[in-house]
């Protein structure tokens, strides 16, 4: 187990996030940077940015050799890598298995990166809030420490759960490396955290959801979405449903289309439930199934879900708090009680 966490953004956007996992890549960005691989040194990468950005502060400068050395002189194979990613609001996390590569590719944004195997996603609601905080630094490239991150990371990698600080053994941090500069007072080390206020409010609201509709509770609230959004809904009691949680439908006897045949699932979706929803698709005459999961899908099922993509969706975490802000005004009581919501205006950034 390595000694060393870092977190490499794929973008404000999440521009990167499916590149990156597809390819078993992570980095990206600095698209005026030469290729760093001659960089020796810290000197080294402080030459060739100040060469791609003469117009820029001395501080943006700084910030940007901290990043770039981190990524071209020490993340390691064996280091834990963590992508937070935008498009799915899920947390990627693997192992770094080689050292900065220059790919000479047509994207200037996908060029300077490091090979990483992909080994778990997690949804934001797996990770409790403390390190969510540590995680939010606006840089793109860091190593979190505070909160005991390393740890908890590697427990994560490992079970997919976020257990705390206080029950997990704190990690040895790794001895800086011999440039001052690399000292834990970098930083790439240290960072400022600046979370974004929409991700902090979002987070939260999911973690109300998880903790006050789990279970047979999940299924009731998708249902209501549902509802909603438009849809005539049949919700099965608990108890054995078939495989079938909800069904709806458009129009006065909601036999209209398009046609829903919904699974709801609380834990991590295997793919072996995507192929008994669209064969229930097609038994019941349904047009589409849709897959409700809290916990997001493993990689087979991921796979599955694109080969079936016209005929099976997903609704994920981030979807369902999508859905319920969407349409909060028009949930029922007894939901709105459980998840009591304000608008807020703010300005932008």
């Amino acid at each position: 187990m390595s000694n060393s966490a870092w977190v490499v953004r794929s973008g404000r956007y999440g521009k990167r996030d499916e590149w990156a996992i597809e390819n078993g890549y992570s980095g990206g960005g600095w698209r005026d940077v030469a290729d760093l691989t001659e960089a020796r040194s810290r000197e080294d990468v402080e030459r060739i940015v100040a060469e791609a950005y003469p117009a820029d502060s001395a501080g943006a400068r700084t910030n940007a050799v901290a990043q770039l050395w981190a990524l071209r002189g020490r993340i390691s194979p064996g280091d834990l890598l963590v992508m937070p990613m935008k498009t799915n609001r899920e947390i990627a996390l693997g192992r770094v298995t080689s050292g900065y590569r220059y790919l000479d590719s047509e994207d200037r944004d996908q060029r300077h990166v490091v090979e990483v195997e992909w080994l778990r996603q997690v949804p934001r609601s797996a990770i409790k809030q403390d390190l969510l905080y540590t995680l939010g630094s606006a840089l793109t490239i860091f190593s979190p420490s505070r909160n005991n991150a390393v740890a908890r990371l590697e427990h994560v990698l490992a079970t997919g759960e976020d257990v705390g600080s206080a029950t997990m053994p704190s990690a040895r941090q790794p001895a800086p490396t011999a440039h001052t500069a690399d000292s834990p007072t970098d930083v790439v080390d240290e960072p400022e955290s600046q979370p974004d206020i929409a991700d902090i409010a979002q987070d939260q609201i999911s973690s109300k959801i998880a903790e006050e509709f789990s279970g047979h509770g999940f299924a009731h609230l998708v249902a209501a979405l549902l509802e909603a959004e438009g849809f005539d809904v049949d919700e099965a009691p608990p108890g054995a449903d078939g495989g079938i949680d909800i069904t709806a439908g458009r129009g006065l006897l909601g036999v209209e289309s398009p046609k829903l045949i919904v699974q709801v699932k609380t834990g991590q979706v295997a793919s072996e439930v995507v192929a008994q929803l669209n064969g229930l698709v097609s038994t019941h005459g349904a047009d589409y199934g849709l897959l409700a999961t809290w916990a997001g899908l493993s990689k087979p099922a991921r796979d599955a879900v694109k080969h079936q993509r016209f005929r099976v969706k997903v609704w994920d975490s981030t979807d369902v708090v999508d859905a319920v802000l969407r349409n909060y005004e028009k949930l029922p009581e007894d939901i709105t009680e459980r998840l009591p919501l304000r608008r807020v205006w703010m300005l932008k950034d």
